[in-house]
């Protein structure tokens, strides 16, 4: 009788995932099955693994692909599988490979489960036209001008990986691994902590919420290690002992679904909303970050999870506002590291509360100790990737060396990738995976590096925008067209309506890093010239970047010779911030640009900040005023008179504003003026006068008695400033 080979492969094929499935079982780790040929081939034979394992029915399938039976889950909508437990996972690579999308969907996938993956034959994955490169691309270029660097990389990572059970398309099956045997064995724990880890910091969550005031918590921890689940029981706890105000923020709704998960689980009489825990008269609500930096609500206790997906100047907002808070933060994950966030913000509970607590949470609750998919992902993604050594050796500054890093050299030298990755995850928190992706096969994207001996010591990324033709700049400047990327020449364009400035070509800084051993060196303005020359030198008009408004940030790139032309009328949904732009020229022709951009910028801002910039930082307010723009409003000495009489007399505010108005916008033209006040000081007066913000408001943050004791510090901000300025 003919046996159909491909049938007896098949069974054989189901055979291997069920002895793979029983070996994850046994350790309570995850497994690796790499299904690598055509497409149709690959869909086949998960969808057989599945319905030979029994792991359909609890199978997630990220992809467009997915049999009957599995709902499919497109890259853009993974946050659908945050707060499952998957027993399987498929990732259909033929739909597009997703760094971000896969990094998250792997959380969801429990200790025991299967990871399926189904990518091309790993020899010509490189080559795929994949989906995600139409995110990548950006005009003039195509898709298919995107190279295929960072799939070779996991092709190669792929093939010689001991964590990975290969299955490809007309070659012999290969044999189960005989390692991967049980796990070592974890201290047990009661219920309804999974393990003494967590149960420690539920423990350190509830003292924040009964002890001294002003002592706030900040658990880290890798993905899965259930510090989102403490936090949920911790709440669920405080609020079986009595009613209590806890808030919850985070990212997104979604991101803190486990928080409200686990807490429910404890709380079966509590009546249940979309963002909230409600029981008697106590409750777990979430709100979003700027909702709370804005409306400020009253809580017993603030639960801040993701922290480090939010930038540290809000972070500092709700910690001043807010005697009880406790942070939770990833340290390697998909939604950025934690390590850049940890470095920065531990220095701001040094300085704001000096009695803060850390307690860290190792053990994994959703899988075993060394999971090989974690591995597997950690190394794939480079979420542990680490910077240089932090020591800085005693040698002069001719040792450094400044290049241009050819990207397929790059992506061959894993030890210099993972070099450059870790300075930018140490650097930026909210480097995600998606960015290596970008800036290994981006077409317009460069990587300039400063290197100290053999090290990377610094790093900018940089982004080629602008010279786009006079139809597609005109449809710009009107709001009819968006294109993906060319964020400097359209903002310029359609928000600073300066209709010519996309025909221009801008180097725009995406990234500019420094390893922390090596700062206050003066190598960022070093890295940063040497920059500008090569691109003057290669004809492109201007240089620029966009960041989250932050006034020490502002001061680095004013230092460097950059200048803000533009300021986000609105805070971001998560960060909470302003976005700010700036520029510098590089040419004749960039220059004019700037000029007349700045120009509008100053004369517009002083209006802006009563509306709608009313709640922008006064320090970063006071140097975004810097420039002869911001100060031509004629002050003569009957203004004087009168600033006189308010700092030092009995005439009304309301008599004073327009005299108050025309002198701060002069004293703040000055370089760095408004320095000579103190914090609170600058508040009052920005706030007041520029910003029309309530006395009520002004009274809270300066934590003064009333109206009255408010305008009196008010004229005592103003008396300084004519002892110095008048």
């Amino acid at each position: 009788m003919q046996v159909d080979s491909a049938q007896v492969q098949t069974q054989s094929i189901e055979q291997l995932a069920n002895l793979l499935l029983a070996q994850a079982q046994a350790a309570h780790q995850r497994r690796v099955l790499l299904f690598a040929g055509e497409r149709d081939w690959a869909l086949e034979q998960a969808q057989h693994a599945l319905a030979a394992t029994g792991l359909l029915a609890n199978a997630g399938w990220l992809g467009d692909l997915a049999p009957a039976a599995v709902s499919p889950v497109l890259p853009s909508r993974v946050s659908r599988l945050l707060g499952q437990e998957l027993h399987a996972l498929v990732v259909d690579a033929y739909a597009g490979f997703d760094p971000d999308a896969v990094g998250a969907a792997l959380g969801a996938l429990r200790g025991g489960g299967l990871l399926l993956l189904l990518t091309p034959p790993l020899a010509e994955w490189s080559a795929f036209a994949d989906p995600q490169h139409a995110r990548i691309t950006v005009a003039p270029y195509e898709a298919t001008d995107v190279s295929g660097r960072f799939l070779q990389r996991l092709a190669r990572l792929l093939a010689a990986s001991e964590d990975v059970l290969r299955i490809e398309q007309g070659q012999p099956l290969p044999d189960l691994p005989a390692k991967m045997v049980a796990a070592p064995a974890v201290a047990a724990s009661r219920p309804p902590y999974a393990t003494p880890d967590q149960q420690q910091a539920v423990q350190a969550v509830q003292r924040v919420a009964a002890g001294r005031a002003r002592r706030p918590l900040l658990l880290i921890a890798d993905r899965g290690r259930g510090k989102s689940a403490a936090f949920g029981i911790a709440a669920a706890e405080l609020l079986l002992v009595e009613p209590k105000r806890i808030l919850v923020t985070g990212p997104r709704l979604e991101a803190v679904r486990s928080v409200f998960r686990h807490a429910a689980e404890l709380l079966p009489e509590a009546q249940r909303q979309q963002d909230a825990l409600l029981l008697e008269q106590g409750w777990l609500r979430f709100v979003a970050p700027d909702a709370l930096v804005l409306e400020q609500p009253a809580a017993d206790l603030l639960l801040v999870d993701e922290a480090a997906a939010l930038p540290v100047p809000l972070l500092v907002r709700l910690l001043r506002h807010y005697p009880r808070i406790a942070f939770a933060t990833t340290v390697h994950g998909y939604e950025g590291t934690g390590r850049g966030f940890l470095l920065r913000f531990t220095q701001t509970l040094n300085k704001e509360t000096p009695d803060w607590r850390q307690q860290r949470l190792t053990t994994p609750v959703r899988w075993a100790v060394d999971d090989p998919l974690e591995r597997l992902s950690f190394r794939l993604l480079l979420l542990d990737a680490e910077a240089a050594s932090a020591e800085r050796p005693a040698q002069p500054a001719a040792e450094h060396r400044i290049e241009r890093l050819d990207r397929d050299a790059l992506v061959a030298d894993e030890t210099l990738l993972a070099e450059l990755f870790g300075l930018l995850l140490q650097a930026h928190y909210r480097t995600r995976p998606f960015d290596l992706r970008q800036l290994l096969d981006g077409p317009n994207i460069e990587i300039h590096a400063l290197f100290h001996q053999e090290h990377v010591i610094g790093a900018a990324l940089v982004a080629i925008e602008g010279g786009l033709d006079a139809e597609i700049t005109a449809a710009i400047a009107k709001g009819a067209r968006r294109l993906r990327g060319h964020l400097l020449p359209q903002s310029l364009a359609f928000h600073s309506g300066l209709a010519d400035s996309a025909a221009l070509r801008y180097a725009r800084i995406m990234r500019l890093a420094i390893h922390p051993a090596w700062q206050r060196q003066g190598l960022g303005r070093q890295l940063l010239r040497t920059l500008l020359d090569d691109m003057s030198a290669r004809g492109l008009d201007l240089a620029g970047s966009s960041f989250g408004g932050d006034a020490a940030l502002l001061r680095f790139w004013q230092r460097c010779g950059f200048w803000p032309v533009r300021v986000g009328m609105t805070r971001g949904s998560a960060s909470g911030e302003h976005s700010l732009l700036v520029l510098q020229s590089l040419n004749a022709a960039g220059q004019v640009l700037q000029d007349i951009a700045q120009q509008r910028f100053l004369r517009d801002l002083p209006d802006q900040l009563g509306q709608p910039l009313q709640g922008l930082e006064p320090l970063l307010a006071a140097r975004l005023l810097e420039g002869e723009g911001a100060g031509r409003e004629q002050f003569d000495a009957f203004d004087q008179q009168q600033l006189a009489g308010f700092a030092y007399g009995r005439r009304s505010y309301g008599d004073s504003l327009g005299a108050l108005r025309r002198f701060l916008l002069q004293v703040c033209a000055r370089q760095g003026a408004l320095e000579q006040l103190s914090p609170m000081q600058l508040e009052l007066l920005i706030g007041s006068v520029l910003q029309g913000r309530s006395w009520s408001e002004l009274s809270a943050l300066g934590n003064l008695a009333g109206r009255d004791a408010t305008v009196q510090a008010v004229r005592d901000a103003l008396a300084r400033l004519l002892e110095i300025y008048a």
